[in-house]
Parts: C-alpha cells; structure tokens; sequence
C-alpha cells in the first residue's frame, strides 16, 4: 500500500543520488512511498514497474532492474534473500530520514546484512550513525555497546547530521562493513578509524581489490568516445558487462570488446557476441611454432633406397 513520505531537499544535491540515472532516481524516490514502515519492499522489477511506472509502458520491468542495479551500486538500497528464498530490498538510510509516527511491524524479512529484527531499528555495526550523542572525547554511546571513534571536531558531526541524507557517508552497497571491521579502543596503539572508503560495493557480486569493476570499464569506454553516449544507452551496456564479469570473463577481454564495440557503433546486446569473438581470437593468435625445412645430414636413412 503506498504511504505518504519525506522527501529532505538535500536530496536533490545529493552526490549519491547525481552518480545514478534520472530513471534510477525517480525509481528510487517512488520505492519511499511504496515501501513499508520499516524501508522494506519485495525485490521485483516487474512489481515495481507496475507500481511506479505503469503509465510509462516505454520504461520496461528490464529497465527497472537497471535502476535497481544503479541504486544497489550507489549505496541507497540494499537487496537480500529471504529465508522463503524470495528476494527483498530495504532503503539503507531510511531510519535516518523517515520519522513515522506510529510505524507498524513490517512483514516482509529482516536485512541479514543489516541485522534489523522485524519492526526494529537497523543494526549500526560498521555504520556511521548521526543519531546517538557524541561524548566530548569521541565516543558513539548507544543502548547495547559502546564504540571509540576520535572526532577531529566534537560536536560538528552531530551538526551535519541529516543533512547529507543521501551522500558518500551513507551506508555503501550490501551490508556495509561487517562487524569485525570496528576495532575497539586499544591503550597501546590507540583508537582505531572506521574507513569507510574502501568498502567495495555490489555485495554478493562485488570483485576483489585487484578486479577492474564494470564502472572502470563503462567510464574508459565513455572516455575513448567523441561524445558521451545517451544515459540509457549506457544503462544498457553498464548492465551487459556487469553481467560478463559475474560470468569471470577477463577485465582484457571485455575491454577489447568494447573497443570494437566502440568502433562499429553497435547496440548493447551484442557486447557478448563480441566478447565470444575476442576470445576465439585470442585463442587463434598463437600458432605452432613454424619449422624451417632442412636438407637431412643422412640423406639413406631419410629417404632409403627411394632416390
């Protein structure tokens, strides 16, 4: 059932919600009227397509997974497995901008990565969180536990807070950072700095360190182009090589492929055939090595009695 929400205007300054598409952000905003009280809502592209874009048949469920993916990427929505294996997504920083009166128990399944119990508050593990009081020697004091995280300037964090609802220090992709990533206080090293920049983002499909991600790849493809490709052109492929790096095709292929892909001007959807082509290539550009002919040094036992 659609509710009445909030809408903070930071968001439309948001850096966060500026890295994502306008498609991705009117799909995000419309998930906060239709999700429940507790930021849930069922992880269905089909589902969402005929609650928010039923009257824009041109913008399809695929189009929709699209944003999903975008918003998944920037950090806004996280997107987790039930335990009836059906898929469900929650609103990252919706306790944090949504104060509803009354709010009822949701009956949708708690996040696992973010440990809210049905009808609770989200977990704060490896979160940075801007409600709890700021203690003047930096320590974040809540009902369950108590975290030591030095604060150059006390009292300015708790003056910032909501006012970058939607920003680079909400919670990034699925789960954010697990428990063990906050350190408690040491005497001897003294106190350990959450660092939330290098949290790789994309959850359960997000690469190592050392893995060029699909956003490299897309931005070195924008790159190399005379003009910048249209948005949902770039959706498009965005969505294609995600795809082929879930799939463990290299970062060496893809890049050649899209090269060529570049260089013909084709559609999105041929980008695998391209990358099949590639590797067959690559497979075919190493011969045997060539022998040069010689005349045999023992030419009866070469040829016997033939000459």
């Amino acid at each position: 059932m659609a509710r009445i929400r909030t809408i903070k205007p930071e968001a439309f300054v948001s850096e966060s919600l500026a890295a994502v598409s306008l498609t991705a952000e009117r799909t995000f905003l419309g998930l906060l009227t239709q999700a429940d009280d507790q930021g849930r809502h069922r992880d269905h592209a089909a589902i969402i397509a005929g609650q928010l874009w039923v009257l824009r048949p041109e913008h399809t469920p695929s189009d929709v997974e699209t944003d999903l993916a975008q918003l998944s990427d920037a950090g806004l929505i996280c997107r987790y497995k039930g335990p009836d294996e059906k898929r469900y997504l929650h609103v990252v920083t919706w306790h944090q901008h949504q104060k509803i009166n009354r709010p009822s128990k949701s009956r949708l399944p708690a996040c696992p990565h973010h440990s809210a119990p049905a009808g609770g508050t989200p977990s704060t593990a490896g979160v940075s969180v801007t409600e709890p009081s700021l203690s003047p020697h930096g320590r974040l004091r809540d009902d369950s536990r108590e975290m030591r995280e030095p604060s150059p300037n006390p009292g300015v964090e708790d003056e910032s807070a909501g006012q970058e609802g939607f920003t680079e220090s909400s919670v990034r992709a699925h789960g954010g950072l697990p428990e063990p990533s906050v350190k408690p206080h040491c005497p001897d090293l003294g106190p350990r700095i959450m660092d939330l920049g290098s949290t790789p983002s994309g959850g359960a499909s997000a690469h190592a360190p050392d893995t060029v991600s699909a956003k490299q790849l897309l931005r070195e493809y924008v790159a190399a182009c005379n003009h910048r490709p249209p948005d949902a052109f770039l959706n498009h492929l965005g969505a294609q090589v995600r795809k082929l790096l879930d799939e463990g095709i290299t970062p060496a292929h893809l890049r050649a492929a899209l090269e060529r892909h570049r260089a013909k001007g084709l559609s999105p959807s041929v980008l695998p055939s391209l990358v099949h082509e590639v590797m067959n290539a690559a497979s075919l550009a190493t011969p045997a090595a060539h022998r040069t002919w010689t005349n045999p040094t023992d030419v009866v036992a070469a040829y016997g009695d033939e000459l």
